[in-house]
């Protein structure tokens, strides 16, 4: 019998248990008795879901042969409908949508709890698509060929069972597969470790194994570049960790040849004859070196896979990185973050070079690219900042001519008067962390404004500026204060702001954390009483171990879908594949810098911690929910109060209906209004 007195509260860690489902019961009813019965929150799901449900926000979509695609969610289509409509009726704004598929009529009709988890048309003729469908919002899917013009699932076409797999189109009568339903074919990770071709109407055994890892190993991947002229580069991703890896060629033979790339490098794009590749290492190859966090644009033969001659597209400065590119039919598209705000710069391609291209893009706020269509030089891009909402753009590169604006994300609040700014914290080292401030102007410095502090720091992930849609009205508007820091471990400034806080040297970014919150109460801005952070997954980890660490610092912390158990992070679900990014409990010198700072094992009954709210998902495959079940059921051994929720749909990004969506913010603005505000 499971000892459930056990001081590690390991039991949490199943996920059928009945006294561990019995035991998340009892929690979410007394939090939600909590928070829901606060009269403010039904005003506030209500104000939430008419703010998603809002028939002008911006239908982003992606561009298939004249069609706009786009997945819609309302209060008739709670699962979604996948629809379609012309340039023309989008410009006209008209509600012309043709539905292509509807979620909520195939889950009733399969009495499964499907959300669709993305749709891979086949570039080529994309009236062919595979669906991924996931049960519930985990990561696992299954996978359907699906005819988007007969509105159906294709009679004997390419089906794949339940699991992480990787799918990917090689024409329109092959596919690579990565399998990931059978424990056979997974990675000590839970992710595929093999690489198999099947063609149209073969069986599972009539498929065609490339390539084959070691289960130590972390994934393997497959897919295809197009060209802009449509010659093909089929490629294998064979990865030994999450930053390491080996890229093959697959020829038309299907014999593989490992390209000579760095192991820390990322291939953006192929374009051209060119592989468009990041560097996060230097880079030393024929008598020539390489930065860290440079673009490069590499020759690479499509048929044979021998590289060639190498140019620098782009080498950052100090308070820059790459972020993204997008290959055009002419052009290379970069955003590249600048100070953290976006800048982009454009290539093309003119005789053996890439030469600069101009473009008419602003700077000072933040650039995302919505959609690139395929043979093309359209680019499909939003803009916005804190206090600006996102709008659409269509944009010839080729032309210079001026962006048209398609849609415009509706005002969620007024913003006369607000002011967002960047301000610099001094962290324990001297190194300046960058911060972003949205307030009130004329904000009184005298440590009483309710200030929400937002932050990641990890996996070279930048945290920049975005619309405040729901925290405007519902934050902002009652007087409180919106923070995100820029601390290391983060990606806004290449690979080097990301290493300095990665593995052991983990504690640099609670440490710069620490310094952004200690900052904000030495200007005045705001006091310990009335401060509060929020997190998730790895600003989970954050939040939990600044919380512990300094639990007099703050009186708020929304800590959600965390890890927290750092000696047993790599045996829950996924944790294994970032080893990368903290280190491997098994190696003793690594193992002594993760227990330094495990926020379940710095728990303390003779501390006082200010009442958390810790979230979760019984759905998360990624990260498991026992990361935030142990903490709380740890604090509360030792006597400390602590809220927590468990959803049982959504999964680790939320992968749900509006309805749960509405409710989970309105539950942390409740819980952010009793600790700050009220």
């Amino acid at each position: 019998m499971t000892d459930h007195t056990s001081d590690d509260f390991q039991w949490l860690e199943s996920l059928d248990d009945a006294a561990a489902l019995e035991w998340v019961t009892r929690q979410n009813a007394a939090t939600q008795t909590l928070l829901d019965n606060d009269p403010r929150f039904a005003s506030l799901k209500d104000s939430i879901l008419a703010n998603l449900r809002d028939t002008r926000q911006i239908p982003f979509f992606a561009e298939y042969d004249g069609w706009l695609y786009n997945f819609h969610q309302d209060g008739e289509h709670p699962r979604g409908i996948y629809r379609r409509c012309t340039l023309d009726a989008y410009r006209a704004s008209s509600q012309d949508w043709q539905t292509v598929l509807d979620i909520d009529a195939l889950a009733a009709a399969e009495e499964v709890d499907w959300y669709l988890d993305g749709v891979a048309h086949y570039t080529e003729q994309p009236a062919r698509a595979l669906l991924s469908l996931t049960p519930g919002g985990s990561d696992a899917t299954i996978s359907r060929e699906y005819d988007v013009e007969a509105q159906a699932f294709v009679a004997g076409g390419f089906s794949f069972p339940y699991g992480k797999n990787h799918i990917a189109w090689r024409d329109l009568n092959s596919v690579f597969v990565c399998p990931a339903w059978d424990e056979s074919q997974l990675t000590r990770a839970g992710y595929p470790r093999e690489v198999w071709l099947l063609h149209r109407g073969q069986g599972w055994d009539e498929a065609q194994c490339l390539l084959q890892l070691d289960d130590e190993a972390m994934m393997a991947a497959a897919w295809r570049f197009l060209d802009a002229d449509g010659t093909p580069f089929d490629m294998i991703e064979a990865s030994d960790s999450f930053y390491s890896k080996t890229y093959h060629h697959v020829a038309a033979n299907l014999a593989l040849t490992a390209l000579p790339l760095p192991p820390r490098a990322e291939i953006e794009a192929y374009s051209h004859g060119d592989l468009i590749v990041k560097l996060a290492e230097d880079w030393a190859v024929a008598g020539q070196s390489y930065a860290a966090g440079s673009l490069l644009a590499v020759a690479c033969d499509a048929a044979s896979g021998k590289l060639g001659r190498i140019q620098p597209l782009f080498v950052p400065g100090a308070r820059q990185s790459v972020e993204m590119v997008e290959a055009t039919l002419h052009l290379l598209a970069i955003i590249v973050i600048d100070n953290v705000k976006s800048l982009l710069v454009t290539l093309r391609r003119q005789g053996a070079d890439w030469l600069p291209h101009a473009n008419p893009l602003p700077t000072g706020g933040v650039i995302e690219f919505a959609d690139q269509p395929w043979q093309s030089d359209l680019l499909y891009y939003s803009y916005s900042d804190f206090l600006t909402p996102a709008a659409l753009y269509r944009l010839d590169l080729l032309s210079g001519g001026e962006p048209e604006v398609l849609r415009a994300q509706p005002l969620a609040f007024d913003a006369t008067g607000f002011v967002a700014e960047q301000l610099h914290a001094r962290a324990a080292d001297g190194t300046e962390i960058p911060y972003f401030i949205v307030h009130r102007g004329g904000l009184a410095r005298d440590g009483s404004a309710p200030t929400l502090l937002y932050g990641y720091g990890g996996f070279e992930v930048p945290m920049m500026p975005y619309y405040m849609d729901n925290f405007g009205p519902q934050w902002l508007e009652k007087g409180g204060v919106f923070v995100v820091a820029n601390i290391r471990g983060g990606g806004e400034f290449g690979p080097a702001w990301h290493q300095a806080a990665q593995g052991i040297h983990r504690q640099v970014s609670f440490d710069d954390f620490i310094a952004v919150a200690e900052d904000l109460i030495a200007r005045g801005i705001t006091s310990a009483r009335r401060l509060g952070i929020e997190g998730g997954s790895n600003g989970g980890l954050l939040v939990g171990a600044c919380m512990v660490q300094r639990p007099e610092l703050f009186n708020a912390v929304v800590c959600e879908v965390p890890l927290l158990d750092m000696l047993r992070y790599t045996e829950l679900l996924a944790g294994a594949s970032w080893i990368d990014e903290y280190g491997d409990p098994q190696d003793e010198d690594e193992r002594a810098a993760l227990a330094a700072y495990s926020p379940y094992h710095h728990v303390r009954a003779d501390a006082r911690y200010p009442l958390a709210l810790f979230t979760t998902s019984s759905k998360d495959d990624r990260v498991h929910p026992a990361h935030a079940r142990k903490m709380v059921a740890r604090m509360q051994s030792f006597g400390h109060q602590v809220l927590f929720l468990e959803t049982s749909g959504g999964g680790h990004d939320g992968n749900t209906g509006q309805e749960q969506t509405a409710e989970e913010l309105a539950r942390v603005l409740v819980y952010l209004y009793r600790q700050l505000m009220d």
